[in-house]
């Protein structure tokens, strides 16, 4: 390409591009890291010349097939696309970049194999500080076509599934990637899910095959991964291949579906052509919980997710070429799959996986910190769980470490309280850093409303996500109506290309849970109000879906789990404020009236059963013995009374004249008291 540039008043650059279109993939990333230092923002793509932030959201409002037409071209296509969109929200229906041909690993390896094969695109901190991995471009394509030719043999194809179940490490990355290579679909279930959970998903998404390791190491805990797959596989009649992997030296026991990973990986050509994927071909299925009980496998399309995921990384966090990009999120959970997967690798900076935890070894509570410093982080990016959790301890634990390389930080997972907030500024970043309070779901794909990008020199206000991302366009919306107040439910008016297009196998359920309730609109399922100034700030969930320690959990899957008790023939699960984890569930328990054995020992089974169907994070904090529950006439339990019951404010509970017999909520007030009574001693 050639580039013309001339310096405009105030440090603007204008560059105009003239794009070679078997090239368009490097020159256009390359174009906008050169700028991204400069006070305009970096161009977004050919055709659009560096404009200032408004102008440019602007644009992508008014203009969104140009705006994304243009952006579309930093990526490198097999064929290019001959229409920008076609979506109906009304109907569900989200179509991106029709007719291009594009193969997501290419775009996150070859492309800088191509340029810088020695850079390092991964960094893999260990559960032992000082033990990290480094792995480049080149390495890490090698390992992934040498998985992906394994896949291969062993009749993987095209739109096979194949569940992902490792901890965070670089093989766990080049699975994925190696899927992508293949035109496989990959489901990564986070690795502290039970057998029976596990055993759901790949049921749901009907997965031919399991990846996953002997072993996990975390915080110093050594987790049978294996052993979980073994329990997992046997309700599962669609599983051919189980491919296990070494993570420590501990032998594996091994049946007759098992392979050993790194023996036939090693047999392998470390080339392998790349399969060219439609643009709305399926790149992963992530399964969510819901408010029904049954969690819902969340569909991911190739292109349009992948420039997503590009955009808002780079433009969020300030990324530029040669950062070390420090997201310490599982691969699990969306936040890894956007931001440690496939943002940062499509944009060719140094990503880390980060296996441990905030807290090991005991006796360096600042092993984020210490992480900071010996790997030169840029920009951090955490769960405000965490977060609380280490401002309890003394500030020295950050202090004794350089923190000098960061430039951004960031918050994910759930809305930040403002003693975090605050802590993680000026404490953390030394009052030098912007920190982006970032709000979205694995449904949207990627970053939604943000503080950055937005002018140079623009305010951040502490806990408030403030900004809509290009092309987004939030509206609160009251009981059908746009409302003139500052509150409401939040629904986004325009698709965009990161978003989720379906459920896999329940399209309807796609349909009704987040297009019917506010038809020709996105409904989030979140509340949010917005400031004079036209900053949002998220209120919380509007269903019964509850947020512990930044992980979604479906208080409706929880009471599933509890009602298979042959003694409890009712519950109710709510969620109350945490001051580390964010929310913990709070168990209402009906007992069968003729039940012989201690209600401790039957707490007890409810909690084991709670960790084996589900997973231990979603064992509820607390247990309420209680004769009924506060129905409705028309058989509906009235949760906003458990709420306001297990957060001890019952001094206005509101209008219950609904209830078919209101002296329950007595009942149920004084079990609670008592239950406070037997704890406090």
């Amino acid at each position: 390409p050639t580039r013309d540039s001339e310096t405009r008043g105030r440090g603007r650059i204008r560059i105009r591009l003239r794009p070679d279109p078997s090239q368009t993939g490097s020159w256009l990333l390359t174009a906008a890291r050169s700028l991204s230092a400069s006070t305009g923002p970096p161009p977004v793509g050919p055709g659009i010349e560096p404009l200032s932030h408004s102008e440019l959201y602007r644009l992508s409002i008014t203009d969104p097939d140009r705006f994304w037409g243009s952006a579309a071209q930093r990526l490198r296509w097999v064929q290019p696309f001959h229409r920008v969109r076609d979506c109906d929200l009304s109907s569900g229906r989200i179509g991106w970049f029709l007719g291009g041909k594009i193969n997501v690993s290419v775009n996150c390896l070859d492309v800088h194999v191509d340029k810088h094969p020695d850079r390092v695109a991964l960094i893999w901190d260990r559960d032992e500080p000082g033990t990290e991995v480094k792995v480049t471009y080149r390495g890490l394509l090698e390992t992934t076509c040498r998985l992906a030719n394994v896949l291969k043999s062993h009749g993987i194809a095209k739109g096979d599934r194949v569940a992902v179940y490792m901890p965070v490490s670089p093989l766990a990355v080049a699975t994925m990637l190696a899927c992508a290579r293949i035109g496989a679909v990959h489901t990564v279930v986070f690795a502290g899910f039970s057998a029976e959970a596990l055993a759901g998903r790949i049921q749901d998404a009907e997965c031919k095959a399991v990846v996953t390791c002997n072993q996990g190491v975390r915080g110093g805990r050594i987790i049978d991964l294996k052993a979980t797959v073994d329990t997992a596989v046997k309700m599962c009649p669609t599983v051919q291949h189980v491919f296990v992997a070494q993570r420590t030296d501990a032998p594996a026991v091994m049946g007759h579906l098992d392979i050993a990973l790194e023996e036939v990986m090693s047999r392998q050509s470390p080339v392998c052509p790349p399969e060219p994927m439609d643009s709305e071909d399926p790149l992963f299925l992530l399964y969510t919980s819901g408010s029904t009980g049954k969690p819902k496998g969340i569909v991911h399309t190739q292109a349009g997710y992948l420039l997503y995921t590009a955009l808002t990384h780079q433009y969020v966090f300030n990324c530029r070429e040669g950062d070390v990009f420090g997201c310490v999120a599982d691969v699990g959970w969306i936040t890894g799959h956007s931001y440690v997967v496939y943002g940062p690798l499509c944009n060719g900076v140094t990503t880390v996986l980060f296996e441990s935890t905030p807290v090991y070894p005991t006796q360096v509570r600042g092993r984020y910190w210490e992480t900071v410093q010996r790997l030169g982080i840029n920009q951090f990016y955490g769960a405000p769980t965490a977060l609380r959790l280490l401002l309890k301890y003394d500030d020295t634990w950050v202090k004794k470490y350089d923190r000098s390389s960061l430039r951004t930080l960031g918050s994910v997972g759930e809305p930040i309280n403002h003693e975090a907030w605050h802590w993680f500024y000026s404490v953390v970043g030394e009052e030098r850093c912007p920190l982006v309070d970032t709000w979205w779901q694995t449904e949207t794909g990627g970053i939604c409303i943000a503080p950055r990008p937005a002018e140079e020199g623009a305010p951040i206000i502490p806990v408030m996500a403030m900004r809509p991302f290009y092309g987004i366009e939030p509206v609160l919306m009251g009981d059908k109506l746009l409302m003139s107040e500052v509150g409401g439910a939040l629904c986004i008016r325009q698709p965009w290309p990161g978003m989720a297009r379906t459920i896999y196998r329940d399209h309807q359920r796609f349909v009704d849970a987040y297009f019917k309730p506010y038809p020709g609109f996105y409904f989030t399922g979140d509340g949010a109000v917005r400031s004079d100034e036209g900053f949002y700030q998220i209120t919380g969930r509007m269903d019964d879906v509850i947020n512990v320690s930044g992980h979604r959990l479906g208080t409706a899957e929880i009471e599933d789990a509890l009602d298979e008790h042959p003694l409890v023939p009712e519950t109710a699960v709510i969620g109350i404020p945490h001051d580390i984890k964010g929310e913990v569930p709070f168990a209402f328990v009906v007992l069968k009236d003729d039940v012989e054995l201690d209600s401790a020992h039957i707490l007890k089974q409810l909690r084991d059963l709670v960790a084996t169907k589900i997973a231990k994070y979603a064992v509820p904090d607390h247990f309420l013995v209680v004769k009924r529950l506060p129905k409705t006439r028309s058989g509906k339990i009235m949760r906003r009374i458990l709420r306001k019951v297990a957060m001890g404010t019952t001094g206005d509970l509101g209008d219950v004249s609904t209830l078919d017999d209101p002296s329950v909520v007595t009942e149920i007030i004084e079990a609670h008291k008592q239950h406070k009574k037997q704890h406090q001693r």
